[in-house]
């Protein structure tokens, strides 16, 4: 089952499990992988910008993604296989492509500055992983620090025919999202998906501008799900009512540096991952910190009960 541009719904970022010693958890991957399945996930992605992916060998890197994969069955999977060169990347794509793998995420390294460059690369990251592999665009500047305006998008879509998604991470970026649909609509750009990530922010309007739905790895992806389903059926203020009360955490966890502790804390405290540990380089949440999310989960429990964790 190959990406194309039809893909819609969540697709949610998934971390990488640890035990305290910083082995892999393979029991929490399926779990994890189990849970997005029941929540309505209609697709996933490992080794994302925080699933913790260049604390990997490549032989883990393929081993994670391979297990996702066979667990998750007839759901799509994309796996980052962003990397310094391409022939590490070129490596990784391949194997993950031969295991089952639905396409493969691609980051721009933090050097690129002209559109010239920017195109260049992914024409290039293109050619290195073969025409026959889907890939999706991640556009994360405010970490990466690359600015991909909507005309250099619709370039590497152009140029490029195995570029079927977009992970639209601007910010501010929903006129992105408009000038990209209109470049659709007046013919300049073939149609390609677009799913939002920089944590669910701004998920509610991305929905409104055009968006095909959300790839991002928040603690609760069921949340993001129902967003993207109310949306699509049109009952906007029941999506905005279910966002709005979600926001308080949603805006803790996409603190940077300190959005994988929270996330993991969570996510560990809902049943799914065995630990919260983060491979070294890493670290957890400070006493402070953890009384600080138990407390916005216990206002959460008030509008939506799935935050009543144990």
């Amino acid at each position: 089952m190959l990406l194309t541009s039809a893909a819609r719904g969540v697709f949610p970022i998934a971390p990488t499990p640890f035990f305290d010693d910083g082995a892999i958890d393979t029991a929490s991957i399926d779990r994890v992988t189990d849970f997005y399945l029941a929540c309505g996930s209609t697709g996933m992605t490992v080794l994302g910008q925080l699933g913790e992916a260049p604390k990997l060998s490549h032989e883990e890197s393929v081993a994670v993604a391979e297990r996702m994969i066979r667990r998750a069955a007839k759901l799509p999977v994309v796996v980052g296989v962003s990397a310094p060169g391409f022939a590490a990347m070129r490596a990784l794509a391949r194997d993950v492509m031969e295991r089952g793998a639905a396409g493969v995420m691609i980051a721009p390294p933090n050097t690129l500055r002209t559109d010239d460059q920017i195109a260049t690369y992914y024409r290039q990251a293109a050619d290195a992983i073969g025409p026959d592999v889907p890939f999706v665009i991640q556009d994360y500047p405010l970490t990466f620090a690359v600015q991909m305006t909507p005309a250099v998008i619709r370039r590497i879509v152009v140029e490029n025919a195995s570029c079927v998604m977009l992970k639209h991470e601007d910010w501010p970026g929903l006129e992105k999202i408009s000038a990209l649909r209109g470049y659709e609509r007046d013919g300049s750009m073939r149609h390609i998906a677009i799913l939002c990530g920089n944590g669910g922010l701004f998920l509610d309007y991305e929905m409104e501008r055009g968006a095909d739905g959300a790839n991002t790895g928040y603690c609760f992806p069921d949340m993001l799900c129902d967003v993207v389903r109310l949306s699509a059926a049109g009952e906007r203020a029941a999506a905005h009512d279910l966002f709005d009360a979600h926001l308080p955490l949603l805006r803790y966890e996409q603190q940077p540096g300190v959005g994988l502790a929270v996330r993991k804390y969570v996510m560990k405290r809902r049943g799914l991952l065995t630990s919260e540990a983060q491979r070294k380089p890493g670290g957890n949440l400070s006493a402070l910190a953890r009384a600080e999310v138990d407390h916005l989960l216990e206002r959460l429990a008030r509008h939506d009960p799935r935050a009543r964790v144990k």
